[in-house]
């Protein structure tokens, strides 16, 4: 089969480079020049663990290809993938759809045979029924099916995801178009992944409504936490009662700064806003969102009264700007609040990230950029953990003592044991714990 990945970002990377390891002949299209050009040199735009080596293996062996020129691939692809960007649309939150609908005008001029035109993106419900409209509008004789088919990746861990998924959600209404489009899935047939195969509308709103879950799986565990520190609770060991329960599960019930990332985010608003347009609001995710936004200004509020209510001139250690370890996505991290914030309020900051340094230097400024967790911890007067890296769960805890100026850890991901960082002397805050 012969199929085109429209977008060479997060999604349509991983995607492109999985489907070639399933031996499905893949072209991946990008309008980026520079990108296609570092693509063919096996530069990664993105860092996710393991992609570098599949997309070389793909390329290797023929599977994958890339260029800027979507015209001259269209014509013979059995299915097109739009994975294309759908940022929230500054001023009304609703998803920007303007790529998703520039690259169906631009499929459907070039269209030469039936082809299945697939929206990978996350979009509202209604997406691909307009998608199936410009198509129809722009290419009349054109043969084709629109599907919806969402992407379940977690970034850090996307290749596995794709490979061993708990399902593949296909939303699609010809016998055509499903033969296409569970060809392609086979090699995960094979091994039993269960197949939702359904509308358009309801592939569609079933991506909303799970990211709009565990958005407010995380929210409810924060706010759990809270209560723990009021009641003098573990919050851990709360996570793990609940956790254990089958009907719950022990996934995303992690106390920490709030949930940030490419997903939640924007989704979460943009499922709100499809409701509310509808007619049917979501005040559940409408909350979630509200107290999300509040917690990171919470977790400024608990540097300050670790480091005594001000700031003011003094140097403030941060481990982590990522949203989650193993990417370098910066995208709404909860550290874009928390570091103008410290730094409005006098601070000088010292930043150490693993992956993220460049990403961040983009988006933040007047900060000191360090070579390694104890460069940035240099004669700081406290240290903060944003982000949970592995590095940071080994630090040398006497190492750290001696590099800080003081003994102040905020550890906003719990990844330590309060009762041994105090024992070791560190005047240490943590997440919904005593």
């Amino acid at each position: 089969m012969q199929i085109v990945v429209v977008g060479a970002g997060y999604v349509g990377l991983v995607s492109a480079a999985c489907f070639a390891e399933f031996g499905v002949n893949v072209t991946c299209v990008d309008n980026d020049e520079s990108r296609i050009e570092k693509l063919h040199k096996g530069i990664m735009p993105i860092y996710e663990q393991g992609l570098d080596e599949l997309v070389e293996k793909t390329v290797r062996s023929g599977a994958l290809k890339f260029t800027t020129e979507l015209a001259s691939v269209v014509a013979t692809a059995d299915a097109v993938f739009i994975a294309v960007g759908t940022p929230t649309r500054h001023g009304d939150g609703y998803a920007d759809l303007s790529y998703v609908y520039q690259a169906a005008r631009t499929i459907a001029k070039h269209i030469k045979k039936y082809t299945v035109i697939v929206n990978k993106s996350t979009v509202p419900v209604g997406t691909g029924r307009e998608v199936a409209r410009i198509v129809r509008e722009e290419n009349p004789n054109a043969d084709f099916d629109v599907c919806s088919n969402p992407e379940f990746l977690r970034e850090g861990s996307a290749i596995g995801d794709f490979m061993r998924p708990d399902r593949v959600v296909i939303g699609c209404e010809s016998d055509r178009a499903r033969a296409v489009m569970t060809a392609l899935y086979r090699p995960l047939y094979l091994i039993e992944t269960p197949m939702v195969i359904t509308s358009l509308e309801t592939a569609e709103l079933t991506k909303y409504a799970s990211n709009a879950f565990l958005a407010a799986k995380i929210t409810f565990i924060n706010e759990m936490a809270d209560l723990c520190e009021k009641v003098g609770a573990d919050v851990q060991m709360v996570a793990k009662g609940m956790g254990l329960d089958g009907r719950i599960g022990r996934k995303f019930l992690h106390a920490g700064p709030g949930y940030g990332g490419s997903c939640f985010p924007k989704d979460t608003l943009a499922v709100v806003r499809t409701a509310q347009e509808k007619g049917s609001p979501l005040r559940i995710i409408e909350t979630v969102i509200d107290i999300n936004n509040k917690r990171k200004q919470g977790m400024v509020d608990r540097i300050l009264a670790a480091c005594g209510g001000n700031v003011s001139g003094k140097t403030i250690a941060i481990l982590g700007l990522t949203f989650k370890p193993n990417t370098d996505d910066m995208r709404d991290s909860v550290s874009l609040d928390i570091v103008p914030a410290l730094q409005k309020a006098g601070a000088i900051v010292r930043a150490y990230d693993p992956e993220g340094m460049d990403e961040a230097k983009k988006l933040l400024t007047d900060v000191v950029w360090c070579k390694d967790a104890y460069d940035a911890m240099q004669d700081a007067d406290a240290v903060a953990i944003l982000t949970e890296w592995n590095e940071f769960r080994a630090l040398d805890i006497a190492k750290v003592l001696k590099t800080l100026r003081k003994p102040v850890m905020l550890d906003l991901r719990n990844i330590y044991r309060p009762d041994e960082m105090r024992a070791a002397g560190f005047v240490y805050s943590s997440i919904g714990r005593k």
